[in-house]
């Protein structure tokens, strides 16, 4: 396989983000165009570096000849953010247009999955719920899928620099419910819209934090209809789960 460290300018964000790309080396029996495409995104403290350091992602990659993006996006939820930032639109239009112009990477939705981690987790499914054109399944590992938890426990709301960088992303806390960076709003929009949705999977360890917010998405899908392939394990908020589980959920969809 080959490791790809790029530095490149994002006009939809506005700054030169770090990019790291795992390619096939056999070009010849497989074009890239014709590979499957892996957006795995990073959590709230990491970066584009972070699967690669901490996980088998190259090993798993190499056996699946997979093309695997993996894309920073600093802390902003993968959120078009309140401050003019637009990593939302970077990772589902700009990105892909970029990669395909420059690499011949499939842009086709059939070729297209993505998945990610904590903040990454949300990022995915909020990829997967407002554009399922572009990918045909994602995957959410400790994924932050209920927007409750950006103020609990309760001492965060009397973090101010904590709020001050949910402002800069959301425009302020009081603006998330029923905004489109509801994962709730997600459901309900899926629900009554009949769109074809990705292939939807959610993993969460039993001693993660973030328990309580995977079981009320999952709860939610389930009332609403959504199907959504839900499983809890043993495990906690780190690499030894991520690393497990997503090659598990690699050898479901590849």
């Amino acid at each position: 396989m080959t490791l790809l460290q790029i530095n490149h300018v994002s006009q939809n964000v506005g700054v030169n983000l770090p990019l790291n790309l795992i390619l096939p080396d056999d070009y010849e029996a497989q074009p890239l165009e014709q590979c499957k495409v892996l957006y795995l995104l990073h959590g709230l403290s990491d970066d584009a570096s972070a699967w690669q350091r901490y996980s088998n992602i190259e090993i798993i990659a190499r056996e699946k000849r997979l093309v695997v993006v993996m894309p920073t996006a600093g802390r902003s939820f993968y959120a078009d953010m309140a401050n003019g930032q637009k990593y939302f639109t970077y990772l589902t239009e700009e990105l892909p247009a970029w990669l395909a112009a420059t690499f011949r990477i499939s842009q086709l939705r059939e070729n297209t999955l993505i998945a990610g981690l904590s903040m990454g987790g949300y990022g995915a499914f909020k990829a997967a719920f407002l554009r399922p054109d572009l990918y045909y399944a994602a995957c959410s590992l400790s994924g932050v899928l209920a927007i409750n938890a950006l103020a609990s426990p309760s001492d965060k709301i009397e973090d101010k620099k904590l709020m001050h960088e949910f402002d800069m992303i959301f425009g302020g806390l009081e603006k998330l419910p029923g905004s489109m960076h509801d994962p709730m709003v997600w459901l309900r929009q899926a629900a009554g819209s009949g769109v074809k949705l990705p292939a939807l999977t959610a993993f969460c360890g039993l001693e993660d934090d973030l328990l309580p917010l995977n079981r009320l998405f999952n709860q939610a899908a389930g009332s609403m209809g959504i199907d959504l392939q839900y499983e809890e394990s043993p495990g906690g908020h780190d690499w030894w789960f991520w690393g497990e589980h997503i090659k598990r959920w690699l050898d479901e969809v590849v």
